[in-house]
């Protein structure tokens, strides 16, 4: 009765900080007005609701991120520094603006040559999630258990992979650990979908989001605090280039070792920050998520990984020990992801970009390090109902499925549901390797 209530008041916990508005959760902490620039926060529920009685854990599937990273593409920290830069020559900043031309040279500098690479932070999240799966559930990484690691092609997902796989290993050397990243896999991890941008973002479709956008756009103040000429501002400054760049800078330190040195969140209001947030999420569930005014395709994007997904747990569970199946990608596919599952209210679709943020946070489906891991439990090896639960970045994540003991689901209901859904839309994203 004790473990029961334990888990009751800590998902309270979790359902009360959920119930709060996206306006006081990032007034309360700017960072996650980050959006996919969040450094990941950890879990919220600390203690997971116990397995029904006689059931073990015994696999693992999961799907996550690469860890923080340092902006990708040269412009995205040459913009600020060139254009406040040219101003500071011609006696056009203001002792503030010289203040954040400085903190974007140092910005620049750690990120020297090291575009969209992994931060010293990115690695050390990866070795915190798989240090609290290993103690989350130790009977599936107990002795010689297989761990089958896979990423993609890119470096700083490989890295992840590293510190992740690393760390389980310190915790149990005797790991059997088979690890992979190779073009032979991308078309289930990180597929690149012929046509994809023309189905999700029509002409029409930008449209309505920069009607959106007009309506939460100022930045007179941040240029009243960069500048102290109007006049050149006007004539001079893209003024919503250089907004867009210095809140993607503001938003990136987070992730890096200048976190403990610098802060650009300063220069923006609490509306500022938070307008800067809302355009994101808007952008973000147009282009991957359920948008209805694209038919809400994107998230079938993930059709072959949610496919593999299944195909791999059912061949993984015919073994006596399965172990772990880790991989790790991108946030463009695990937010589609969470999406095409409808984890909680990742999958609730809405028109008016206006009530999006309502229901729809970006920063909880897709932080740097963001994961999605099945956990599937069973009585013995001979059990036929296996029972899962699903993880949406360590907290324990709602599907809709009918269940009797909820938050766990059975397995078979699982593939029912999401095999006719992913087969009903295949023609919309055929892709092979």
């Amino acid at each position: 009765m004790k473990r029961i209530i334990v888990s009751i008041l800590a998902f309270v916990c979790v359902l009360s900080l959920s119930a709060q508005s996206a306006r006081q959760e990032i007034l309360q902490n700017k960072c996650l007005s980050g959006s996919n620039l969040l450094a990941y926060p950890g879990p919220l529920q600390a203690k997971l609701t116990p397995a029904p009685k006689g059931y073990t854990p015994f696999y693992i599937s999961h799907y996550g991120r690469h860890g923080s990273r340092y902006l990708i593409g040269s412009k995205a920290y040459d913009y600020a520094v060139q254009v406040l830069g040219r101003a500071d020559s011609l006696g056009k900043l203001t002792p503030k603006g010289k203040e954040v031309l400085r903190d974007a040279i140092l910005l620049r500098q750690e990120a020297h040559n090291r575009d969209g690479e992994l931060t010293q932070l990115g690695g050390e999240q990866h070795q915190a999630i798989a240090k609290r799966m290993y103690e989350r559930f130790p009977q599936v990484f107990a002795g010689k258990t297989p761990v089958d690691a896979k990423s993609t092609v890119v470096i700083r997902c490989i890295f992840s992979m590293e510190n992740a796989v690393q760390q389980l290993i310190r915790m149990n050397p005797q790991i059997q650990l088979k690890q992979d990243a190779s073009q032979h896999d991308m078309y289930y991890m990180n597929a690149d979908i012929p046509n994809f941008w023309e189905k999700v973002y029509p002409k029409e479709v930008d449209q309505k989001y920069e009607a959106f956008a007009k309506k939460h756009r100022d930045c007179s103040h941040l240029m009243g605090v960069l500048f102290n000429d109007t006049a050149y501002v006007h004539h001079e400054v893209s003024v919503e280039k250089l907004r867009y760049r210095l809140f993607e800078l503001a938003n990136s330190i987070q992730g890096t070792e200048l976190r403990h040195r610098i802060n650009l969140y300063d220069i923006f209001t609490d509306d500022e920050i938070y307008n800067g947030w809302l355009l994101n999420n808007a952008r973000w569930y147009i282009q991957y998520g359920p948008y209805p005014g694209n038919g809400g395709l994107a998230p079938y994007s993930q059709s072959n990984l949610l496919r593999k997904i299944i195909e791999e747990s059912d061949s993984c569970m015919q073994y006596p020990h399965p172990g772990a199946t880790l991989r790790y990608a991108h946030e463009v596919d695990v937010m589609p992801l969470a999406c095409l599952l409808e984890l909680d209210d990742c999958g609730k679709q809405e028109a008016d970009l206006e009530k999006v943020a309502d229901f729809w946070k970006n920063y909880r489906i897709f932080p740097m390090a963001c994961n999605i891991q099945f956990i599937f439990y069973h009585k013995s090896a001979q059990d036929k109902d296996v029972l899962f639960k699903v993880l949406l970045n360590e907290n324990e994540a709602r599907l809709p499925l009918k269940t009797d003991k909820a938050p766990y689901y059975h397995w078979k209901d699982f593939k029912e549901y999401y095999l006719k859904k992913i087969n009903r839309f295949a023609s919309h994203y055929v892709y092979v390797r």
